[in-house]
């Protein structure tokens, strides 16, 4: 065969690849931002209550987002488990596997529920909550309570979907919830006078709701099938131990973030308020690289299953040249919003000085960034998960030495460089070898190394 078909071969597979990154990846995107944008909506609603109000909403948010995101796991396992059940071209048991992360899902989050309902004052307390502000942070976390099963059947519900490669529906029930949410808390909280607890309802009610949609499509796809909706106790166990190695990396990603939080609020008033500037940019664009990892569990697992190891590589090269590209894009835009940032936060003269700095390390890192992103994306969707808890342990060993010898904000953002380089090298180191790329129905936490090149 001459090199110039080879060659015209390969240009239309990277075409084909680009154009299912994108399709996967831009939805996904939109899903990822719906959520930040109104949840801030239901802080302008709040923010009409009297004092402490607005506090409360933001204690009692801060546990639920821990909580939540703590089980994350729950879309990523499932993302992954389905696509390569897909990729082998069992639709049967890719349902099963759907099936049972919304069973592990329900367990999880009917325990969370019970357990945190009566340790609510509690909860509120150890973050120094009292008075008013409790009370009214107790009132928030009890009423949300009743909603984290559903917040934790749409996770393994987004998770089947994706690994089904349809990100575009996700993105409608979440803007569609999120809608929902928002008209719901303005009308309890301001038309019916329902206070704080109404916010919470509205919420509760959205969350039910995009459950019950996902389990509708759901169980529809399974039925379709021949697949069973009882659940199965082995897929729980091998969804639970999946689903544990990607609760330990998402522990250990979080611990990193809150001491570096914890540190830099240490420093000063300044030092924190920059810091949390710069923390809410990085998130911000932390999204735009999610969202090509979310497109990476979905192909890797797909192409994993069907046992093409050639189109895995080519895939996984690909995503991670859009994630450089973009970590480059988004670097150059930091370098040249740098000097108006400040003002856009209406940071006053110290803030500003410290964010100044600052912003060219988050600059500088987001390369380094769209690489972690993506290769944790990709080895996600190989099922890869203890070497991920692995890897995630080792970087933040990494991390914090330098953390807690950094004696300024920019030299704590340094710490946070050597985090992320940390993760690109462990990360790095594995997707360049094979021992990850298991195909078929196995996953390298099931074989001792991969089946291909």
């Amino acid at each position: 065969m001459s090199h110039t078909t080879e060659t015209g071969r390969r240009d239309r597979s990277s075409r084909v690849s680009d154009r299912e990154i994108l399709r996967l990846a831009v939805p996904a995107f939109g899903a990822l931002v719906a959520e930040p944008l109104f949840l801030l909506t239901d802080s302008v609603i709040v923010g009409h209550l009297p004092d402490p109000a607005l506090g409360a909403l933001g204690l009692a948010g801060t546990v639920l987002a821990a909580l939540v995101g703590l089980c994350v796991f729950l879309a990523y396992g499932t993302t992954a488990a389905v696509a390569r059940q897909l990729g082998s071209g069992n639709l049967a048991q890719a349902m099963r596997r759907g099936i049972d992360g919304l069973w592990l899902a329900a367990v999880i989050g009917v325990t969370i529920s019970a357990v945190c309902w009566p340790l609510a004052p509690s909860i509120v307390h150890v973050f120094g909550a009292e008075g008013t502000l409790a009370t009214l942070a107790v009132t928030y976390l009890r009423v949300s309570l009743f909603g984290v099963p559903a917040m934790l059947l749409v996770l393994a519900g987004t998770g089947v979907l994706r690994g089904l490669q349809d990100t575009r529906t996700p993105l409608v029930i979440s803007v569609s919830a999120f809608t929902l949410n928002a008209l719901l808390n303005a009308w309890f909280v301001l038309g019916l006078g329902w206070g704080i607890a109404g916010s919470a309802a509205g919420t509760v009610i959205a969350q039910v709701l995009s459950a019950a949609v996902y389990l509708v499509l759901v169980v529809r796809a399974a039925r379709r099938h021949g697949t069973s909706l009882r659940p199965d106790p082995a897929g729980l166990r091998s969804a639970g131990g999946a689903g544990f190695a990607l609760f330990i990396r998402t522990v250990s990603l979080q611990a990193t973030l809150l001491i570096t939080a914890s540190l830099a609020t240490r420093m000063g008033d300044a030092q924190i308020e920059a810091h949390t500037i710069a923390a809410r940019i990085w998130t911000f664009l932390a999204f735009a690289h999610d969202s090509i990892a979310i497109a990476g569990q979905a192909i890797i697992g797909r192409t994993l299953g069907a046992g093409d190891t050639a189109a895995t590589r080519a895939a996984t090269t690909r995503m991670v040249t859009w994630g450089i590209g973009c970590g480059v894009v988004f670097g150059i835009a930091i370098v040249l919003l740098r000097p108006v940032i400040p003002g856009i936060f209406d940071a006053d003269q110290a803030v500003a000085a410290e964010l100044a700095s600052v912003l060219w390390l988050v600059a500088l890192f987001q390369p380094i960034a769209g690489v972690v992103f993506v290769l944790d994306g990709v080895l996600i969707g190989a099922g890869d998960q203890r070497y991920l808890a692995w890897a995630q342990l080792a970087a933040t060993l990494a991390f914090l030495p330098f953390a807690l010898l950094a004696g300024s904000l920019f030299a704590l953002w340094i710490a946070f460089g050597v985090w992320m380089a940390a993760r690109a090298l462990t990360l790095g180191t594995r997707a360049y070898g094979t021992a990850w790329m298991v195909t078929g129905a196995g996953t390298p936490a099931t074989a001792d190394r991969g089946s291909g090149a």
